[in-house]
């Protein structure tokens, strides 16, 4: 016996299966774009340039970071740069100079992993120095430790 509910419900739900199938990949966005890297890159071409001036608060993404860093400060929602590793690299350093204001920066990498920097040594600009970063997308915010403020910057980053 031909059942026509099921026949529908069962077209219907092969329709929606096919739709999202069909769906475009979302490519992920950041304020101000996207460095991609190879081990052995050129250091004065891995240098990021923005603006902080957001009311989030990096702590809503993590309240601390692998090595129990507290992650401080605010920006937007969206990442500010997005960094594509294509191979993985065993040390980097990312130091934000915004000519001596107070900075942060949150990098979450691939599986959620998190590095938080608040101040390198006496500047008050935040870096971020660690080792083990594997090939994947890092997603970067660069914040400040009051909500709104804004700052020209720029990120270099150093094997």
């Amino acid at each position: 016996m031909f059942n026509r509910g099921a026949n529908f419900k069962n077209g219907a739900i092969a329709g929606i299966a096919a739709a999202i199938v069909a769906l475009p990949v979302l490519a992920e966005t950041a304020n101000f774009g996207t460095l991609t890297l190879s081990p052995g890159f050129d250091s004065p071409t891995a240098v990021l340039r923005g603006a902080t001036g957001g009311s989030y608060s990096l702590s809503a993404i993590a309240n601390a970071d692998r090595h129990k860093n507290k992650c401080l400060g605010f920006a937007t929602p969206t990442p500010d740069h997005i960094i594509v590793l294509q191979k993985k690299f065993s040390k980097l350093t990312l130091q934000v100079n915004s000519g001596g204001k107070d900075t942060t920066l949150l990098v979450q990498g691939p599986g959620n992993a998190v590095r938080c920097g608040d101040d390198a040594g006496q500047n008050k600009d935040a870096g971020i120095v660690d080792s083990d970063w594997q090939a994947g997308s890092y997603r970067i915010w660069v914040g400040t430790l009051e909500p709104g403020v804004k700052s020209d910057y720029t990120i270099s980053v150093q094997e």
